[in-house]
């Protein structure tokens, strides 16, 4: 049970406290913020709303504290990490509850999430060894007009202060993928949970207090975006950004490097020469998982007319079978995160119906509970064929070449993922080339991962690429030693 066991001490009545400098501690607000059960729709749990005074001292000591962990060997920030891991996996039925309550998570794909974390942060800590104890050695004559009178020694070094900002959909996994390489490269971080998702985050946090990382190292704050959302990206504290939510934070962020992954319209083209019930397979996987509530979810079928009633009757055949409630029965479709979600989704439904879209099922909504909509002969002028719905429903667009539905791709101020289903690879190949998207999946849903696979959006959809590797050198910079000889030298052989 949450708030309970080992987790006891993160709880202060029906409050869950905030973590810095080693404890878990109130806020001096005497305010919480609710945190809405999606299901039930009432107040399922509460956290602290820091102050911007206590977020200025949580910055003071996580810059204190990263002074010292940069002196730490890399072995040793390694063995914390796995330790940190080996409890995460521990604390899976605890942590996963969290994930069904705050965010409607269905119950095996929230202990899923917990027990991916903790491969990820075991992941970053041998990756880190393996590329943080390399350096560069170069010499001078190999530049035109240089003998060989300097040597060149360079390592990788720690940013420093690291703001982490995961969003609601993986508050865990998208976490500990900005703590395992911000930790393993010599950072201290600062964690800004998503409001859903904030005491699942917070769970998460105490494995890596009872791991014995050292006090301020790791750092999580609650309360409201409005009070303390921009305070903490504008802060001069901060020496690094790693979010997944917001182009207004990129705005805001000044001169400090951003990784940033901010959401996307991912296409699946289908052609004529496609199998069929795998396309169909994986849009019904890969749009409709977790309630579409996914970067990474196909949001958008473009697909050969020719082919196009055939795949949509796959498709709606497999969408019959999907369960739909209650995420501690583990259903497939369950509700959607906010009440204000679920009307949004619902804005672009009307609109599609205004605008005579085919509904291959009844449109059926149960407070935040969508029931899942597959909507044929979408056209551009509807809101669906552009906007990011985050929720059940999949728009088809019936397209005459590839062409069209390359340019259709390619038309959205997105460019995270997309996927191709033909049997001809070279085909793929060369739409593939052609998509302005950060990844291109041939016969397969878009997804993020493995985890050490790297993962970027183009356009509005990110900045940066992910990745345990991309994320460990990102949040390094290059410190170069040049040894200077009084006359050249030259190995003799």
């Amino acid at each position: 049970m949450a708030g309970s066991g080992v987790f006891a001490e993160i709880l202060d009545g029906d409050v869950f406290k905030y973590y810095t400098d080693g404890a878990w501690k109130t806020s001096s607000s005497g305010k919480s913020v609710p945190i809405i059960n999606p299901t039930t729709r009432s107040t399922q749990y509460k956290v602290q709303a820091c102050t911007q005074e206590e977020v200025n001292k949580v910055m003071e000591t996580a810059k204190n504290a990263q002074k010292l962990w940069a002196k730490t060997p890399l072995w040793k920030r390694a063995e914390l990490l796995h330790k940190a891991a080996a409890i995460l996996k521990e604390q899976k039925a605890p942590i996963a509850e969290c994930l069904v309550k705050e965010i409607a998570k269905p119950a095996k794909d929230a202990v899923t999430e917990v027990v991916r974390s903790g491969d990820l942060v075991s992941y970053c800590a041998e990756e880190g060894v393996r590329i943080l104890g390399e350096g560069k050695f170069l010499v001078s004559d190999s530049f035109p007009g240089n003998e060989r009178s300097k040597y060149c020694l360079t390592s990788k070094i720690p940013l420093g202060v690291i703001l982490a900002i995961p969003p609601f959909n993986y508050p865990v996994n998208l976490a500990v993928s900005k703590i395992g390489p911000a930790l393993i490269a010599g950072n201290s971080l600062v964690l800004k949970p998503p409001t859903q998702g904030a005491v699942a985050a917070l769970h998460m946090v105490h494995c890596f207090h009872l791991a014995g990382f050292p006090k301020g190292l790791i750092n999580c704050v609650t309360g409201r975006g409005s009070e303390i959302g921009d305070f903490l990206t504008m802060h001069p504290g901060v020496d690094c950004i790693r979010g997944d939510t917001g182009i207004a934070i990129s705005k805001k962020a000044g001169m400090v490097p951003l990784q940033m992954e901010l959401g996307g319209k991912d296409a699946c083209i289908i052609l004529e020469d496609a199998d069929l019930d795998l396309a169909a397979s994986s849009i019904v996987k890969g749009g409709f998982s977790y309630s579409g509530q996914r970067c990474t979810a196909i949001k958008v079928v473009l697909v050969m007319e020719s082919v196009a009633d055939a795949l949509v009757e796959k498709v709606n055949v497999k969408l019959a079978k999907l369960t739909v409630g209650a995420p501690e029965d583990d259903c497939d479709i369950t509700p959607v995160v906010t009440e204000s979600s679920a009307n949004f989704i619902e804005g672009l439904i009307t609109d599609a119906k205004q605008k005579e879209a085919t509904f291959c099922q009844e449109y059926k909504r149960e407070g935040n509970l969508i029931y899942p909509l597959l909507l044929d002969n979408v056209r551009p002028d509807m809101r669906i064929a552009w906007e990011e719905p985050f929720g059940p429903v999949l728009p088809v667009i019936r397209i005459n070449s590839v062409e069209e539905g390359i340019h259709h791709c390619n038309a959205s101020n997105f460019g995270l993922q997309g996927c191709i289903f033909t049997r001809d690879i070279n085909k793929a190949i060369l739409i593939g080339d052609a998509m302005e998207t950060g990844t291109v999946q041939i016969n397969s849903a878009p997804a993020r991962g493995p985890d050490h696979f790297p993962f970027q959006g183009f356009k509005d959809s990110g900045i940066g690429s992910q990745g345990i590797t991309n994320s460990i050198n990102m949040m390094t910079k290059t410190k170069s030693m040049v040894i200077n000889l009084p006359t050249p030298t030259y190995s003799m052989g």
